[in-house]
């Protein structure tokens, strides 16, 4: 005789982004019955509109400007060019390649049901979605964030763009004004100022990526005006935005003046917020405009509902979100519960240079009343910044008074790679000593973590 089950389903994930795919594929392979709920394309955000395609035009404008800039080296590239038709290909090819973008099949064939539309509670273990009633026993929220479009008089009565649709664009605007200086918006400022845009961003904060250090900041924002044209309006709010022919005018209060800037186009990068239109009220789920709320285990106060990823409204990167629905689908299914350790999350901005930071910034230990010792060794202190005539960077380390490494931060080609060895040195603990006798191979950006961590080994 068949088995009789009480719900259709032991897992229903909302949401088939980084938050979401981990658990469902962990679930199935453990014989659970799975369904997962889209309600946009398969694969959410990262492989489909934000990290991989962004990263893959970022690539190759970097290698174009590099080479445009050749000539220092002895080489002939000032007739060089680049064609956005065949940049947009190779974009698609690289979302193609990745296999996580429009990946529906994927999960059918695992065994996983997969439905298209918005998901809505109707109760605690019932759940509608394109007029299909389903039930289950437990549920992962995964459901990510959309990027909040501020109420600017005169936005809404005009095209604008998003991170999302710049992406899909004919070609680079001639001029574009970008409202949000976070790591989206430095990002994009960069990669339309490297094809020929003269980009504008604005940012009420006094500095550009306000979220970490000063040294940070202001380091990205000379270089994008020095070598990429761009003018950063920090201390800044848009207050309208208005046509002006076929182009838009922007008004801006800066520090209380008011100015007006004339451009193509507009972007928003100012922020996101969780998509939590779900009918969570009819589960009982506790949560704010600002995301669901859950303990230490991502369990919401419905024991058999949890979250993961942007819908927790932290700033989450698709690694933590990865790291979160792992977690999940063992406290769903698993007796002993464990908590997520965020410790040595890196986060990475792909700029040239880059930008890598782990662990605590100096804002952070100011916060906390902690006591720190700190070092900055440029890049120009390094031979590789001769060999490669690249001096615009430095690599930071904190620690506490008795030497443990508690937070870094890389400005540097490569900084992404770099960071890993002090996210090590984070999460385990290791003191600046230790890393500072770690033979550094000579020419290497990583000498300069060898030479910020040498000058803490001595205090």
């Amino acid at each position: 005789m068949a088995k009789k089950y009480e719900f259709d389903y032991d897992l229903i994930v909302i949401g088939s982004g980084a938050g979401g795919s981990a658990a469902a594929t962990i679930a199935v392979r453990e014989g659970k019955r799975v369904a997962i709920i889209e309600s946009g394309s398969f694969g959410g955000e990262s492989p489909n509109w934000s990290d991989i395609p962004t990263k893959a035009l970022l690539h190759a404008a970097n290698l174009y400007d590099e080479a445009r800039h050749g000539s220092r080296f002895g080489l002939r590239s000032s007739t060089l060019g680049y064609n956005y038709p065949s940049l947009r290909s190779w974009k698609e090819l690289a979302v193609k390649r990745t296999g996580a973008g429009g990946n529906r099949k994927y999960y059918e064939n695992q065994g996983i049901d997969t439905f298209i539309g918005l998901a809505h509670f109707l109760s605690p273990n019932e759940i509608s979605v394109s007029r299909r009633h389903l039930s289950s026993s437990n549920f992962l929220i995964a459901s990510g964030a959309k990027w909040i479009i501020p109420e600017i008089p005169g936005l809404e009565t005009m095209k604008y763009l998003t991170p999302r649709t710049i992406l899909e664009t004919i070609r680079p605007p001639k001029s574009l004004l970008i409202i949000g200086g976070g790591d989206t918006g430095i990002e994009i400022a960069q990669l339309m100022a490297i094809f020929g845009t003269k980009v504008f961003i604005v940012e009420q904060a006094s500095r550009l990526l306000p979220h970490h250090d000063i040294e940070i900041g202001e380091l990205i924002e000379r270089v994008l005006r020095e070598q990429k044209g761009v003018t950063a309006l920090t201390h800044s709010r848009v207050l309208s935005v208005e046509k002006d022919g076929l182009s838009k005018r922007v008004i801006i209060s800066q520090a209380g003046t008011e100015k007006s800037v004339k451009v193509d186009e507009v972007l928003v990068a100012a922020g996101r917020a969780p998509n939590v239109d779900l009918g969570l009220e009819n589960a009982g789920v506790k949560y704010t405009a600002k995301g669901i709320k859950v303990n230490n285990y991502l369990q919401t106060n419905i024991k058999h509902i949890f979250a993961a990823g942007e819908v927790l409204g932290q700033n989450s990167y698709t690694h933590t979100a990865l790291l979160e629905s792992q977690i999940v689908a063992n406290n769903i299914f698993e007796k002993t519960k464990i908590e997520p350790d965020y410790t040595a999350t890196t986060e990475v901005i792909f700029t040239n240079p880059g930008i890598a930071t782990v662990g605590l910034s100096e804002d952070d230990c100011l916060k906390r009343d902690l006591p720190i010792n700190k070092a900055i060794a440029p890049l120009s202190i390094i031979a590789r910044s001769n060999t490669s005539d690249f001096r615009d960077g430095f690599v930071k380390i904190i620690t506490d008074k008795k030497g443990v490494i508690i937070g870094a931060s890389i400005v540097a080609p490569h900084a992404g790679e770099i960071i890993h060895e002090l996210a090590l040195a984070v999460k385990h603990g290791l003191t600046a000593y230790q890393v500072a006798e770690t033979p550094h191979a000579f020419l290497s950006w990583s000498e300069a973590v060898r030479v910020a961590a040498s000058k803490l080994s001595n205090t």
